[in-house]
């Protein structure tokens, strides 16, 4: 009966980060940027800790918590770089970095290309 209870919980606790990460993702201006980056800040967001919302995930998506945050940070700075006429600073601000070099590093090591191109 507990191993049941508990695969509900790490499944509803998937479920709520996963929900979590895509509502935070409506990013249509420059003034709001990104509250919740790492999986530290979605941890103490739900009241949990780290070790086990990483686990929780993991267990239930066979991905990271740091996998999915970094393919929707990823994903949105494409769609930003593609349908605005915002520049890499501006995104890079939306999207929770502190500086554009930041954000030209990051985007470069998940994805493999610059954001220029």
């Amino acid at each position: 009966m507990f191993q049941i209870e508990s695969d509900g919980a790490v499944s509803r606790l998937s479920s709520v980060f996963l929900e979590l990460l895509k509502r935070q993702f409506l990013i249509e201006s420059t003034d709001r940027p990104l509250r919740l980056k790492t999986a530290l800040d979605y941890a103490q967001y739900l009241n949990v800790h780290v070790n086990y919302l990483n686990r929780a995930v993991l267990e239930v998506t066979g991905k990271p918590t740091t996998a999915h945050i970094a393919d929707r940070i990823i994903s949105e700075a494409k769609a930003l770089l593609q349908h605005t006429n915002w520049n890499i600073a501006n995104i890079a601000y939306a999207l929770g970095f502190e500086y554009p070099t930041y954000f030209n590093n990051y985007f470069k090591r998940i994805s493999g290309t610059n954001p220029k191109s």
